[in-house]
Order: C-alpha cells, then structure tokens, then sequence
C-alpha cells in the first residue's frame, strides 16, 4: 500500500525530513498538501522538511513581524509583506517557506503582484525564521539570495547579512543605525508581560525618538 503524505501526522514542535526527493516530487508535494495546511516546507537539493509549528512559535512570529511593520511604517520605508509565501528555484533546487518576508529595497519591482517568480523577480529583502523547535538551515536562503535573514530562537534574535553568497552574523543592513537585535527581544519580552498593544505603542515611541 502506498502511503501519501495527507495520511502523515507530524505533531506540534516537530519535523519530518525526506530524501532522495525530486524537484518534480517536492513540486507535487506542495500540490497534494495545499495552500490551507498548518506546516511549513522546505526542500534543498533532494531533502524535503514539513514543520509543524508550536503557538510559541506562531505568536513570536506575528509579533516581530508587527514590530518590523511598525518600525518601516514610523520611517517612511514603502514595504511588501508576504508572510509564509513559498518561495523557490528550480535551476537553484531550492525552495523555502519563511515564517515572515518582507520586500523593502525591492518593494517596487514587486508592488502589485499576485505571483512572485524567482525566475524574474527579485527575492524578499528580509525574511524571518523563529527557530524555537528547529534551528533554519542557511542553504535554501543562501541559493536563493535573500539578503537579510533573521532568526529568534526564543531569547536571542541573530541577524544575518549575505555577503559573497554566504550569511555572515551582522548589524541588520536594513536599519543599520538601530540596534535590532537588542531592542526587538526587549519589547517581545515586554508584550508577555503588558500586552501587545502596549507593547506596540512603546515601540513606536522609542522608534521616534531614535529618528
């Protein structure tokens, strides 16, 4: 009997890693599990992922991403949010679905549009990973040339800046005058505890008062 992926069971927290898939069997794949599914893929050079993600993991990454939203809109910064889009290459045999993405440096060259193709079009500028159950492997986003990659591990928020292909840990390059990587974890901390509205709203006050 043949066993289809809809019949898998990945439990909250965890992952499923396949081998030996083809480009052509990671594509069917995502057709078979559909755009309405709670996990999250990810395929690089024959290895396909399905993580099913925890509330943490969701909540953590509703609020950096708000914190990202506010920080471009009190700048100014015209932005494209994606959210968790699928993004992938076959000449590159990559393909990744990041927790959050955003087009900012490159917000006009997508502005509007209801398919992104790689094939064309740029990647996003900044994605976001939150790697409370796993740690995101660099790969996927390194052939597919996102810029800026993000990662919260529930404590630290590690910035990472491509450069000559490869990430390299860094101050964000998109706002290079602030100190993210500190303050972002302060107030994500802060919303536990106050709210995420006032949580929120003290962001975009210290955000004004460093510009």
């Amino acid at each position: 009997m043949l066993l289809k992926l809809n019949q898998l069971i990945v439990p909250a927290g965890h992952q499923l890693l396949i081998k030996n898939i083809s480009w052509s069997g990671y594509k069917n794949i995502l057709a078979e599990l559909g755009e309405n599914r709670t996990s999250r893929i990810s395929y690089s050079r024959g290895i396909l992922e399905i993580m099913a993600p925890l509330p943490e993991h969701e909540v953590a990454k509703v609020i950096i991403g708000d914190f990202v939203k506010a920080l471009l809109e009190e700048l100014d910064i015209e932005f494209w949010s994606l959210g968790s889009t699928t993004f992938d290459q076959e000449k590159m045999d990559a393909g990744v679905e990041p927790d959050d993405c955003f087009y900012i440096q490159n917000e006009a060259a997508v502005r509007g549009k209801d398919r992104i193709d790689l094939t064309i079009d740029p990647p996003p500028d900044l994605a976001i990973e939150i790697d409370i159950t796993s740690r995101t492997r660099f790969n996927n986003y390194e052939v597919l040339g996102v810029p800026e990659l993000w990662r919260w591990n529930g404590t630290r928020l590690e910035i990472n800046v491509l450069i000559n292909g490869k990430y390299v840990a860094s101050t964000s390059s998109i706002f290079p005058n602030l100190p993210i990587a500190q303050v972002i974890p302060e107030y994500l901390m802060r919303s536990k505890t106050e709210g995420r509205n006032a949580a929120m709203r003290a962001f975009r006050v210290w955000v004004r008062e460093q510009i």
